[in-house]
């Protein structure tokens, strides 16, 4: 250790990074409750981001994400912890001393902070140059219990990835490391823009086939309820026009078709 406590660089190797400038970090916060997550855990990031729409809330989508796994059950629901990715400066951090020099980065303690059912959330400017995350980083987020992972940039060992099962949200895959090109991680569970829309740290994450929206802890209970009657009455359209009724009788459910959903709802109680 050096005379400020830092951990010594061996003999012929060059530290990159300024460990003085160490990796910001927000206080304490609150990750939302199972009741919250159990809460969204049947509402689809299409009602959520809608729901929220109606209330004022316009920019819940994480634009640029997309699965890694292409299928049509990739769902999950957590709250977000979150690392920022920022540019490099060669005063500050370079890619030079590669994935060592990494390890003092808030990319390691990140996932060091990971707990059962947090879905990370990686603003890296939707950089297709930068692999923020590869196949050792998610194994030991899934070893942490991570439930999730939603990258506004690139990952790379997609197939290592793919076969650990771990749901990934993503705009593609690179054979860079996290610090190869032009960013580097550098702050983490402190307030990121990813893919325009502001996470903050144990906001709600919905992410499936459609991609990832942010859900406001406060907003969590309203939106799972209004957003499972929405779903309710979207079931009962699907099926009226499967019957063949008209679109402008059951889409979207007003007049004639409300009235009719109403009556079935009644009947069925």
């Amino acid at each position: 250790m050096d005379a400020n406590g830092r951990q010594a660089v061996p003999a012929g190797e060059t530290d990159t990074y300024d460990s003085k400038l160490a990796p910001v970090q927000t206080a304490t916060f609150t990750r939302p409750t199972a009741r919250m997550v159990e809460a969204l855990d049947d509402v689809s990031a299409a009602t959520a981001c809608a729901k929220l729409h109606q209330m004022g809330i316009t920019r819940t989508f994480l634009d640029g994400p997309v699965p890694l796994h292409r299928t049509p059950d990739v769902k999950v629901v957590g709250g977000a912890v979150t690392l920022q990715f920022l540019p490099q400066r060669e005063d500050v951090f370079s890619g030079t001393a590669q994935e060592d020099a990494e390890r003092k980065t808030a990319l390691w303690q990140v996932l060091e902070s990971i707990k059962p059912g947090d879905v990370l959330v990686v603003s890296a400017f939707g950089s297709h140059f930068t692999g923020c995350l590869g196949d050792m980083l998610v194994r030991y987020f899934k070893l942490r219990g991570g439930a999730g992972i939603v990258v506004d940039g690139r990952v790379r060992d997609a197939a290592r990835i793919r076969a650990l099962g771990v749901p990934v949200w993503c705009t593609g895959t690179t054979p860079h490391y996290a610090s190869q090109s032009e960013l580097f991680p550098a702050a983490f569970n402190v307030p990121v823009g990813a893919g325009g829309a502001l996470v903050t740290p144990g906001d709600l994450i919905v992410a499936d086939e459609d991609g990832a929206v942010v859900v406001p802890q406060q907003k969590a209970l309203a939106i799972a309820e209004d957003s499972l009657a929405h779903q309710d009455k979207e079931a009962f359209a699907r099926r009226r026009l499967d019957e063949g009724g008209r679109l402008s009788d059951y889409y979207p459910l007003t007049g004639r078709g409300l009235e009719e959903y109403v009556a079935a709802q009644t009947f069925a109680d």
